[in-house]
């Protein structure tokens, strides 16, 4: 009965995750392309993007360098200002 349980919220976890992480949409530099690479940043460093939103807010990304070089949207945040 403990495998069961275990098992169940170890999927139940790792759905989670899946779920929380931030999508990319118009306007992010993963939206067109999940596949983006950068040549010259090092692995585990981050930068910003900012953009408008087709509203005229700005929404401001973190972005994360992967040891392959490819990048993972971190957070987004968007101004309440429109």
């Amino acid at each position: 009965m403990k495998t069961i349980l275990s098992a169940a919220l170890i999927t139940l976890a790792a759905g989670s995750a899946a779920f929380a992480s931030v999508q990319p949409i118009p306007g992010s530099i993963t939206y067109d392309n999940p596949n983006v690479q950068l040549e010259r940043a090092p692995a585990g460093s981050t930068f910003f993007h900012t953009f408008s939103d087709g509203s005229g807010r700005d929404v401001n990304e973190v972005y994360k360098v992967n040891a392959d070089q490819t990048v993972t949207l971190v957070t987004r945040t968007i101004s309440n200002a429109s």
